[in-house]
């Protein structure tokens, strides 16, 4: 079991002096308390903030997940941080930027639990419960990309009672899994330097190059999924990520699918083996 840790601030001072020789993390907007980290890295983005701007606040009124829902914010426990990017990118290619910013988190998380894995897109899951979310939101126009925030949190010490009981089951803290409190300074340091060694990988190479690695860390690879997309259910075994960051399914004609965007439930669980 873990040791509770004490519930402090996070050292500012020392993230600032990790992430000093690095674009990702050069400049940081440090808060207590705001409506959503998203909310905030666009509005730094909208005054001209530079590439790899962070925001990290140490709690969230109205924090944000996937598909509209909601991520439990409590103080001084976990990790609530967006970034800024602004990758050249036409709009149509920003999507795989959430295949990339969960392998930077997957690859980060593995460093104190090495089970750690990807549910596509983008969650992060040990053993089956999730230990990290991603948010990644887009501004435009039809031909070329102005700025994506790329939101994360992090179960970092937030103990396995202070989970509703619904999500009990479902999700965990990353000390909990460690039985330590984690340096919360540390990680997103580590956070912030994998986050830009990916995105310059992604940027130079394209996802293609990054799929093996992004392979090497699914959890759905064999697995029955079902997909919903918000038009409609997609049933069958998961075959990978393809080049392009879609999901591939089998469907039970043999048909090859493939899915952009969706929420997947996985029959039986997806623990890694």
């Amino acid at each position: 079991m873990m040791q509770q840790p004490p519930h402090v601030p996070l050292p500012i001072d020392d993230l600032r002096r990790a992430c000093a020789a690095q674009r990702f993390g050069r400049v940081i907007e440090y808060v207590d308390t705001t409506e959503s980290t998203n909310t905030l890295a666009q509005e730094c983005a909208r005054a001209g903030a530079d590439e790899g701007t962070v925001v990290i606040a140490e709690t969230q009124t109205r924090g944000r997940g996937r598909l509209g829902r909601s991520w439990l914010s409590p103080p001084h426990r976990n990790l609530y941080l967006s970034i800024v990017l602004r990758p050249p990118l036409p709009p149509a290619a920003a999507p795989r930027l959430a295949l990339v910013v969960g392998l930077a988190t997957a690859e980060t998380v593995a460093e104190w639990a090495p089970r750690a894995a990807v549910k596509w897109p983008n969650d992060v899951v040990v053993d089956g419960r999730k230990v990290a979310g991603i948010l990644t939101e887009m501004d435009a126009d039809a031909e070329q990309v102005r700025f994506v925030i790329a939101g994360i949190g992090v179960n970092l010490n937030i103990g396995a009672d202070e989970f509703p009981a619904e999500l009990r089951d479902k999700a965990v803290g990353l000390g909990v899994l460690t039985g330590a409190p984690v340096d919360r300074a540390a990680f997103a340091a580590r956070l912030l330097a994998q986050l830009e060694t990916r995105y310059d990988q992604f940027l130079r190479d394209g996802f293609a190059a990054m799929r093996p690695r992004w392979a090497a860390r699914c959890c759905l690879d064999g697995r029955q999924v079902t997909i919903d997309d918000g038009h409609r259910r997609y049933d069958g075994t998961c075959a990978g990520v393809a080049d392009d960051g879609t999901l591939r399914v089998i469907d039970a004609a043999g048909t090859e699918q493939r899915i952009v965007a969706g929420d997947v439930t996985v029959i039986g669980g997806y623990t890694r083996g």
